[in-house]
């Protein structure tokens, strides 16, 4: 069987939890299952990576996200 592809925020990028279909930070932005690359933030605050993706907030995101 397939594995099923985790959904990314529009928004924010962040990539959600199997279980979760809309986004904690953004509940109006559309999610989606079209997103590539895949980079963990652990600490925003020392990241040059999440500067300059304007992260805030450790966890997992995708570096681009398909919104159609």
């Amino acid at each position: 069987m397939a594995k099923k592809i985790p959904l990314a925020c529009g928004e924010c990028h962040r990539i959600l939890d199997d279980d979760q279909e809309t986004c904690n930070a953004h509940p109006e932005a559309h999610c989606t299952s079209d997103w590539a690359g895949y980079v963990v933030i652990l600490n925003p605050e020392r990241s040059e990576i999440a500067e300059k993706l304007e992260i805030t907030r450790a966890g997992n995101y995708a570096l681009k996200v398909n919104i159609r």
